[in-house]
Parts: C-alpha cells; structure tokens; sequence
C-alpha cells in the first residue's frame, strides 16, 4: 500500500432514494467523488434508467462494477439454494465483494446514505481496515423529508418503480410483499416468468425452494385479488396510501424495514 496515494472517497448508487439523494448532496462538496453502482445482472429497466439519469444530472461517470460472474454462477456454486434472509450470499457475492475488490488496498471513505431518523440502522461497515465509513445524513440530521426535497429539488425525483414497489434491488428479490411481487407481473411479466424459473421442487426430500415464503409465485399470483384486496384493507386500516410510492413519501417509508439488504436498498 502507497501512503502517498490520495484517500479515494467513493459513494455507492443503489437505484434507491437515500444513495441517490446523498450523490446529489454531495456532488460539490467532494469534487474528486467515485461514483459506482454494483450492476447484478438482475436489475429493474427502471433501476438502470435511474441510474443512467443519476449519471447525467453529476456530470460524472457512474463505474459500472460487478462480479465478473452472474447470479446464475453463484447460484449453482450454492448447489441451487436460492439465497433468503438467513443466507444472503447473493448480496455478498454480487454486491459486496465487488465493492472491496473495487476499493482494492487504497485508502477509502465510503460514503453510506443513512439518514439521521433511522438511529437503528449502521449500514454496511466493511472488515478492512483501509476503509472507513462516513454518513453525512446523520452528521447533518438529515431526514426523510429532505431527501425527498432533495431528489425533487433536482428535477430527477423518485425512481419509477417506487410506484409498485418499496425499494430497489433485484427483480427477483427475496424480500419483495406479496403485493410487489404482483407488481413485477403487472410491470415486467417477462421477468415474473424468469424469476419462476429459479423456483424448485425437490422429489428426494419434498422440499420447496420459492422466492415467496410459503408459496410459489405461481401460487401467489392466483391469488392476486385476495392479495390486493388485504393490501387495501390493511391501508385504510392504518390511513395509509394504496399507492407504495405514497407511502414513501409518507410516515410509514417500507424500504425502512431493517429486514433489507441494506447494501442494495439504501
């Protein structure tokens, strides 16, 4: 490691608001940013065009970084598991080691966009030691409020898919509600098509393997009325928008859940 080198500053794009909205706020307070966007192969067409719009309004090229190698790679090295919230390899394999092969032996502030009304949340704190995390919104009490602000102040707003779905990610994505997953085949049925064919059945020992819990996307999406109708019902019941990216703009923001990837979602 070169102790002469120059700290790199680096700030991560997810497609989310938070990521989006702290790139814009810190545009000109650190000329010499990197921006990079950890491309999975299995992003949303809105993701990819919101981040080609992010690209466009900072003046700066956002470095497409990745794996080298596909979900598809990863999943047949987990033998066919697919991931879920008890083994995220998907996240550390398509996200997060790129991210540090990225950052290499450098000397690295990594800039993390959360905000300063989520106490509970730490965000992704890397092992090595050559890095050192910084969450600007914290520092300055930024709140969901001003990222909303700052996002529309901009003229780029929220992502599109806010609109049937609560945070960014893979289109597959494990942590997707029952009702965004009845978004995905509203939105993209082709990629509702695709994600099902992940989805197996194991004869030897009986075992299901689905993104949903419980259920397989075929199931779930037979019972597309009944999922849309306790989604309504459970909104009016807590006054809250049917429409998901009024919730965001709301009090009750669901990529909140500390359930999430926060690496992806943030």
């Amino acid at each position: 490691m070169d102790n002469n080198k120059p700290i790199r500053h680096l700030l991560g794009i997810s497609g989310g608001k938070d990521s989006a909205a702290l790139a814009i706020y810190m545009r000109d307070k650190v000329p010499e940013m990197e921006y990079f966007f950890a491309d999975t192969g299995a992003e949303l067409p809105e993701t990819l065009a919101f981040v080609n719009l992010m690209e466009d309004y900072l003046g700066k090229e956002i470095i497409r970084i990745n794996a080298g190698r596909d979900f598809d790679y990863y999943l047949k090295l987990h033998k066919d598991y697919l991931p879920s919230a008890q083994q995220r390899w998907c996240t550390i394999n398509l996200k997060l080691k790129p991210f540090e092969d990225f950052a290499g032996d450098d000397q690295v502030i990594s800039y993390v966009g959360i905000r300063a009304d989520e106490p509970q949340r730490d965000g992704y704190l890397s092992s090595k030691p050559t890095i050192q995390a910084r969450f600007p919104f914290k520092e300055d009490g930024l709140v969901r409020e001003d990222i909303i602000n700052i996002l529309n102040e901009s003229g780029l707003g929220l992502p599109k898919y806010y609109e049937w779905r609560s945070r960014s990610g893979c289109y597959f994505c494990f942590y997707q509600r029952k009702i965004e997953w009845i978004g995905l085949q509203e939105n993209h049925p082709d990629l509702f098509e695709a994600a099902k064919k992940f989805e197996k059945y194991d004869e030897a020992t009986g075992k299901r393997y689905t993104w949903s819990q419980g259920e397989t996307l075929d199931e779930v999406f037979a019972r597309k009325d009944e999922i849309k109708e306790k989604f309504a019902l459970s909104n009016s019941k807590t006054k809250k928008s049917k429409n998901l990216m009024d919730s965001v703009l709301g009090d009750d923001d669901d990529d909140d859940d500390d359930s999430g990837c926060l690496i992806c979602i943030l």
